[in-house]
Formats: structure tokens, C-alpha cells, sequence
């Protein structure tokens, strides 16, 4: 089944909220179709590739948040032990590798059931939790592919915050 503007409990398509963001935000997007949009936001250390998809069966938004990383077969391992140590610390979301592609993703769900809407207010947060656990987390990966090390060492490495000036 396919949303129409019609359906019984929503007044507006859910990635329709999404791409209002993108728009106001002025970023870069691409609709994919009804029920999907591909959006560009620059972080601090790389672009990300954002990606919401409307799942009509289970009435949920679906977020991807994708970055490049070149991710090579020797170190898989340790990047995966990685992702677990970051989830271990997720709140909202969570890291995942999409397998076929080599690529490591947040992902996060808007669960709309009974016809909830998303808001705008929603859809940004969602947006930027996975703007932020990327930016957050994204040296650590870094520091496993290219410094060679250990899960637990890049994580408390891309964690370690100063206090003061120097």
C-alpha cells in the first residue's frame, strides 16, 4: 500500500515534513520517490549522507546516516567490536555496517502508528542525533582503520576531552 495525501489519519506525507527541513536548512536533497529522500549535510570532519524512507507497513520513518569510510576486509573485526562499544553508550540509535556496501551507518526509527504525524521538531532531532553520534565517533573509526587501534583504544582516544587553554 502507498500513502496518499488521502489516507485515513495523516494530513501530510512523513517525508514531506523532512524535505520542509531541508529545504529551510537549504541543503542539498534529492526525493528518491514518495516515500524516500536523500539528503547532504556537512559536518565538522566529512559530509554526511542522510537518508529517510517511509515504511507504510510499520508506520515508521526510517534515518540512515552515512559517511565515507573507506572500510578494508583486514581491520572488519575491530571496527565491529567498535560499533559495539558505541552502542553499548547510544541512547538514541545505533551504529550498524551495511554489509554489501562496506559502509558504517547510524540508523533510527520515528515510530508513527495509528497515523501520528512527525513533526518538524521530531524529524530535526531525529536529524540531529545522527548528525551528532557521526561528528562524535567518526575520529574513532578513523583510528582504527588508519592508526591501528584496538576498538577500546579509539574510542577513549576520540573521547578524551581538554579542559582549560593552553
Amino acid at each position: 500500500m502507498t500513502f496518499t495525501a488521502t489516507d485515513p489519519g495523516r494530513s501530510e506525507h512523513p517525508v514531506d515534513v523532512v524535505e520542509r527541513i531541508a529545504s529551510l536548512k537549504s541543503w542539498i536533497f534529492a526525493r528518491e520517490g514518495d516515500d524516500e529522500i536523500s539528503i547532504t549535510v556537512t559536518g565538522g570532519w566529512t559530509d554526511y549522507q542522510i537518508s529517510f524512507t517511509w515504511l507504510e507497513d510499520v508506520e515508521a520513518l526510517h534515518l540512515a546516516c552515512a559517511f565515507d569510510l573507506k572500510l578494508n576486509e583486514r581491520r572488519r573485526g575491530e571496527v565491529m567490536n567498535l560499533i559495539s562499544l558505541i552502542n553499548e553508550q547510544m541512547w538514541v540509535g545505533h551504529f550498524g555496517l551495511w554489509e554489501d556496501e562496506g559502509v558504517v551507518l547510524f540508523r533510527h526509527t520515528l515510530l508513527l502508528t495509528g497515523g501520528v504525524e512527525p513533526t518538524l521538531d521530531q524529524c530535526e532531532a531525529a536529524l540531529q542525533a545522527g548528525v551528532s553520534a557521526c561528528e562524535r565517533y567518526f575520529q574513532a573509526f578513523n583510528f582504527v582503520l588508519w592508526a591501528g587501534k584496538s576498538a577500546s583504544e579509539a574510542l577513549t582516544t576520540a573521547l578524551f576531552e581538554t579542559a582549560g587553554e593552553a
